[in-house]
């Protein structure tokens, strides 16, 4: 499961690096932090919409959207997923 977390986190954290004409995580980036939180709002939205009826395949495919535009606000934020768990596990004590 977290493998592919951390791949595509990798991949993130390259794109700001070394930015690919047409990446669509590259087009979030460089639009800004209110871009950026409003992509997680509106996949917020989806995914409660797809928990309440829409069936599992759609809400999985919202939770996907959900996770990778989360990705991107941690990476444009200097985060990681890492600083997430971390405080999961405080919380789990």
């Amino acid at each position: 499961m977290t493998d592919i977390l951390s791949r595509l986190f990798a991949l993130i954290q390259d794109r700001q690096v070394n930015p690919k004409s047409g990446s669509y995580t590259n087009q979030l980036l460089s639009e800004g932090e209110d871009r950026i939180i409003q992509k997680v709002g509106e996949e917020a939205v989806e995914v409660i919409l797809a928990a309440k009826g829409q069936g599992r395949e759609r809400l999985i495919s919202e939770l996907a959207d959900l996770t990778y535009h989360c990705l991107v606000l941690m990476a444009y934020a200097g985060l990681t997923p890492d600083d997430v768990a971390d405080e999961l596990e405080r919380r789990h004590k």
